[in-house]
């Protein structure tokens, strides 16, 4: 296997987006966390108050033999409503955004080509931010494979 790769996304609740992200051939592993925030170390209920900048995301790691960063993209993409500020369905914040997270500029280059391709097929302008990847908080156990502890009974 080659070394993974990180990506990191923000597409509201980060329940569904692991989720689905785990379902992809290529993908290793996929954590929730914060991040794009100013508190080091913070926890769900700092991050719910919306006063610490951080965003519910996932952070994927791919192996890119597998699956290319292109594909992730498009994937978070089509897996969230990209037009609608700071919500997701029910959930709304600032915690909430859409956002992708760049490791480097080969990221933040498809990351930006992939938006300019899908916007004009939605009816609204996509904004969705894109910005350098900065500390990644995981966030706490019972968030971790949320969904899929559910689907087995596990509480």
């Amino acid at each position: 296997m080659s070394q993974a790769t990180i990506a990191t996304f923000a597409a509201g609740c980060f329940w569904g987006v692991e989720d689905r992200f785990r379902q992809f051939p290529g993908v290793i592993d996929v954590t929730s966390g914060y991040t794009g925030g100013h508190v080091d170390h913070p926890d769900y209920r700092q991050v719910c108050t919306g006063t610490t900048g951080h965003a519910e995301a996932v952070e994927v790691q791919f192996d890119p033999t597998r699956i290319g960063y292109d594909e992730l993209v498009r994937a978070f993409f089509a897996m969230h409503d990209p037009t609608t500020p700071n919500r997701q369905g029910p959930d709304v914040g600032t915690q909430y955004r859409s956002a992708i997270f760049v490791h480097d500029e080969t990221q933040r280059e498809t990351a930006e080509r992939i938006k300019a391709e899908i916007q004009p097929q939605l009816p609204a302008p996509i904004v969705t931010e894109i910005t350098d990847a900065g500390p990644f908080w995981p966030a706490e156990d019972y968030h971790q494979r949320y969904l899929e502890k559910r689907r087995a009974g596990v509480r």
